[in-house]
Order: C-alpha cells, then sequence, then structure tokens
C-alpha cells in the first residue's frame, strides 16, 4: 500500500541508515553506499560527506543523488527519494553534532565527535530537493 505524504515524511524523518545512490558514470553501476542523513517533514534531506571524497565528487558531477530507506518490522516499509542537488557548501561543527546525536546513544556522541574531528577531516553539507518520492508499505511478513 502507497504511503501518504505525511507517512512517507514521518518516515523519513526517523534515523534510518540510508543507502546514498549516485550515478559513477556511464561504464558503471550506481555508486551505492550506506549513509546517516538528517531530514525534517517538509524540508530538505541532508547528509555530510568528506570534502572531495568520491561521494562528494560524483554528486557533484551528477547534480542529483537518491536515498533510500526501509524496515522489516512491524512492516516491511520503504521510502525512496531523489532530487536534485540545492547546495553544497561546507559544513559545521553543528551539523556534525546533529547527525551524531541522531544515530549514537548518548553515551557514545562525545568519543564518536572526538574521533570524527581528529580523523575524518573537512566535510561538506549536501541538500537535496526532493523531486520523487517512491514508497509503500508492504505489511508484516
Amino acid at each position: 500500500m502507497a504511503l501518504s505524504r505525511a507517512d512517507r515524511e514521518q518516515f523519513l524523518a526517523e534515523p534510518h541508515i540510508a543507502a546514498l545512490s549516485v550515478s559513477a558514470g556511464a561504464a558503471r553501476g550506481p555508486l551505492s553506499v550506506p549513509m546517516w542523513y538528517q531530514y525534517a517533514p517538509g524540508g530538505q534531506p541532508w547528509v555530510l560527506t568528506g570534502k572531495g571524497s568520491r561521494k562528494h565528487r560524483l554528486i557533484e558531477a551528477a547534480g542529483h543523488f537518491s536515498l533510500m530507506v526501509d524496515r522489516e518490522t512491524p512492516s516491511v516499509r520503504y521510502v525512496a527519494v531523489d532530487g536534485d542537488v540545492d547546495r553544497i557548501e561546507p559544513a559545521t561543527d553543528e551539523q556534525l553534532v546533529e547527525l551524531a546525536t541522531r544515530y549514537l546513544a548518548a553515551e557514545h556522541v562525545e568519543a564518536y565527535l572526538a574521533m570524527a574531528r581528529r580523523e575524518h577531516g573537512e566535510n561538506v553539507f549536501i541538500a537535496m530537493a526532493p523531486r520523487h518520492w517512491n514508497c509503500a508499505d508492504l505489511g508484516a511478513l
């Protein structure tokens, strides 16, 4: 069964791990990788990735990307959204903290942030302007 707009946006707003996909060129399939992302209903999905990383370069070159999230319980449900890149800009520490607190238990956030600040280098913030949605709830297994 298709999800309503409110249901799909609420589902995407939950802290799932997304499969991010972006074209990797004519001779290859798309680059598809697991990603942390952020989204609030009615807003723009966004991700952080390393400045100059393969994901950054491919998203910038393609000008669009997609995110897909799913679950198996209590019912099989998925939401996929794709759209154009709205903006790419230097990431802020506040955005890094926002993602870490979205995905990690409170007792692990500070250790993760210390490691990320020390080892990950400069990040970029990439926001999507959603264009197409594909979603369904397939019921219980």
